[in-house]
């Protein structure tokens, strides 16, 4: 029979003609996309199930917190690490239910209003045997010493040996310990019965997803692929099929042709060692106009933070940006041969993206923002700096070695970040409801807290709407919301926005607008704008806005929210705006300080604070920009 596993993908992607996309409710909001494959025609066939259907809609959309990267005992790595949760865990502890990780009892103290649990799809056939007793092959000598290794060398070891020589080098492939490729399918298939267990739509939603893990020559390019509705493939693809992104894109277009609607989100750009936002292509040409329709088809967001650290911007390639040093993860270069580049992060990424579609006409790195935390303990959105435990089982799963130790070919203890949640402005908690907001970019990512942010932009969008409900409305009706294109238009655009605290967390201190732009000689600017702000401060000489201030006290990992606002509303006017330039705006929502995890580590043991990490953050979220195309 033939399967997907080892099979060369040979779809080939042909051009079609511009289609209408509808993505907010207003004649002003809508944008035209071209895409470069036929299969898109079957966005038409939206597959929308009954249950979905049954449940009410809001038209003008709720946001929903979850995850969308975390990976279980059925990723080997997180298996090797210790971990022994599974789906059915996962699922449980996103709903508020206590599990038990490697003898500890935790229980979030917030549920998740979905999640997409993402394990690695290279290895979830040789974890099916390594899992099930009377699976073939189970008992294999090396599934024997897999299973009784308890020390973290020897893991590590093992983890290089089997998992890293492979995933990394330029021909990867399955392990010795692989039986085949029915062991993908009886893997994939319980991931999927348990995430259609677990989905209730209108309450929980359970996406069904995984991990395409391609790394080639160390540069991370992976992708975290997500599904519409409850219609998958038997396989998922993984690297060992296709080493490069390109392969994958082809293995989705063969799914849409079959009437599945799927989508990839890429993650840690940091450490693509260039990849990630290239100039060329796999086969190392320069990326063309097929290439771009074609990731932008399929790519609609980006993670911009997790666990291995932040991608939006880093303090050596943006001195001017004050906010700029934060959760950089400097030492996942010291493995891999990973050095940063500018054009590794988001931000310049986003730019990157202007300059090719003012030359294309196509933005190929056209990327909202999403939120992920790549925990492998098999907890979902684990986003408390307060209560962080590590995300790698026993490589980080005590104070000591967080603070001493490091997570094996990636980053050091005290580098690690909480990563992101998921904020999803969408018209009903449902697969399809979810799915399309994040296809249509109405998405944001914090870096934990629960901020409510919404964002709009528009020629008539009035400068100053009495409420958040006001906003919202006006920004419907008169405007376009995160994620969407501005209409070409000929005045200069207001943004609007509103953002309010997590019920639970720390006050706020300003709302900052980043706008990037290109130039008619292709040359690429970026601005940051303070918007709007908390304590009634005034701009320096400069045009800085001063601190909001610390009141953390670090000898108890306490802070108190004596400063800083409980919401911000406020608007802008690009009075520079060129209708002649391709530009982007995106937020940025900054919270006063508040204690970093490693501070809240040595409060509790009785340690010293690390001197070289932070001791104290300011937590944040980042939404999804607003994009300007000129006219013709």
């Amino acid at each position: 029979m033939p399967t997907l596993l080892g099979m060369t993908i040979a779809a080939t992607l042909s051009a079609c003609s511009p289609q209408k996309s509808e993505e907010t409710q207003s004649a002003a909001a809508q944008s035209t996309q071209t895409v470069s494959t036929t299969a898109v025609n079957q966005e038409s066939k939206q597959e929308t199930s009954g249950a979905d259907q049954s449940v009410a809609v809001n038209p003008t959309k709720d946001v929903y917190f979850g995850e969308t990267h975390m990976h279980t005992a059925f990723s080997l790595d997180a298996y090797l690490g210790g971990t022994r949760l599974t789906h059915e865990d996962a699922y449980r502890y996103a709903q508020g239910e206590t599990v038990n990780l490697m003898g500890r009892d935790l229980k979030r103290h917030r549920p998740l209003d979905f999640i997409a649990v993402t394990d690695h799809a290279e290895y979830i056939g040789e974890m099916y045997t390594n899992l099930t007793e009377d699976a073939e092959g189970h008992d294999q000598e090396l599934l024997k010493e897999l299973r009784g290794m308890t020390d973290i060398k020897d893991r590590e070891a093992w983890f290089m040996k089997y998992v890293i020589s492979s995933n990394r080098g330029a021909n990867p492939a399955h392990p010795p310990f692989f039986t085949g490729p029915e062991s993908v399918k009886s893997a994939w298939k319980i991931m999927q019965e348990t995430a259609d267990r677990y989905n209730k739509p209108g309450k929980f939603t359970a996406l069904k997803a995984f991990e395409w893990s391609g790394a080639p020559q160390g540069g991370n390019l992976h992708r975290n692929v997500i599904f519409r509705g409850a219609q998958v493939p038997d396989a998922p693809i993984s690297y060992i099929d296709t080493n490069r992104e390109d392969g994958l894109w082809q293995w989705m277009a063969q799914q849409e042709a079959k009437g599945m609607q799927l989508l990839a989100i890429p993650h840690n750009s940091n450490a693509s060692k260039g990849m990630m936002f290239p100039s060329v292509d796999a086969e190392g040409k320069p990326i063309d106009l097929e290439y771009a329709q074609t990731r932008q088809h399929f790519e609609p967001l980006m993670e911009m933070m997790q666990v291995k650290g932040n991608s939006e911007v880093h303090r050596q390639f943006w001195p001017e940006d004050e906010f700029a040093d934060f959760e950089n993860a400097d030492s996942i270069q010291k493995s891999s041969g990973r050095t940063f580049h500018k054009k590794d992060f988001v931000r310049e990424g986003l730019k990157m993206g202007l300059a090719y579609e003012q030359s294309l006409g196509v933005n190929p790195f056209k990327y909202g923002t999403i939120g992920g935390t790549d925990n492998h303990n098999g907890l979902p959105s684990a986003v408390a700096e307060d209560s962080f435990i590590g995300a790698h089982g026993a490589d980080d799963g005590s104070v000591e070695s967080r603070r001493t130790g490091a997570v094996v070919g990636w980053i050091d203890g005290k580098d690690l970040s909480i990563g992101t949640l998921a904020g999803v402005w969408a018209t009903q908690n449902t697969r399809s409801g979810l799915w399309d907001a994040m296809k249509s970019r109405e998405t944001y990512s914090t870096t934990g807290p629960r901020i409510k942010v919404r964002f709009f932009g528009g020629v008539e969008l009035p400068a100053k709407p009495k409420n958040g409900q006001e906003l919202v409305q006006q920004g419907y009706d008169l405007g376009v919301p995160m994620g969407s294109d501005l209409p070409s238009i000929g005045a200069a655009p207001t943004f609007t926005v509103h953002a309010m605290k997590d019920p639970d967390g720390a006050n706020l201190d300003r709302v900052q607008i980043i706008k990037g732009w290109v130039d008619v000689k292709g040359k690429t600017h970026e601005k940051i704008i303070d918007v709007v702000w908390s304590d009634k401060r005034k701009k320096g000489e400069d045009g800085k806005l001063a601190p909001v201030g610390n009141t953390v006290d670090l000898t108890t990992a306490k802070y108190t929210n004596t400063i800083g606002a409980t919401a911000l509303i406020g608007s802008w006017t690009d009075t520079e705006f060129d209708p002649e330039q391709h530009a982007f705006y995106y937020t940025r929502v900054l919270e006063i300080p508040t204690p970093r995890w490693t501070t809240y580590d040595a409060v509790r043991s009785k340690q010293p604070l690390l001197d070289d990490v932070q001791a104290s953050i300011q937590e944040r979220a980042w939404t999804s920009p607003i994009w300007y195309k000129p006219a013709g």
